[in-house]
């Protein structure tokens, strides 16, 4: 497995973990204090459609993993609980890490 892939998923787990933030930040003021309904709703979609890239990603690592169903589902799943994807992301990457290609070594490029 290229190391791209692995590198694709973490970038995706980050930002939608940071947004998924923002967008709680974001309820808490809608809701609690009735302000910021416009900025909601853009945070919202933009979390959205991060979250959607995050989906293809984290499922492109867990095929070449080959993972099960169930750890599949539960990464995936992982994007839309507040912190579970910074937690998440850290016991994948310690997992996928042995299975991903290094550099080619010099000797076997010739």
């Amino acid at each position: 497995m290229k190391k791209s892939v692995l590198t694709r998923y973490r970038v995706m787990a980050y930002v939608t973990a940071v947004m998924l933030l923002v967008l709680c930040t974001c309820m808490v003021f809608k809701y609690g204090f009735d302000k910021g309904e416009d900025v909601t709703f853009a945070v919202s979609q933009v979390h959205g459609f991060l979250y959607i890239i995050y989906l293809v990603f984290a499922f492109d690592l867990g095929s070449k993993a080959k993972w099960s169903f169930g750890k599949l589902l539960w990464v995936l799943l992982s994007g839309t609980i507040p912190f579970a994807a910074f937690f998440v992301e850290r016991k994948v990457t310690a997992q996928v890490e042995p299975l991903v290609s290094g550099p080619v070594p010099a000797a076997a490029q010739v």
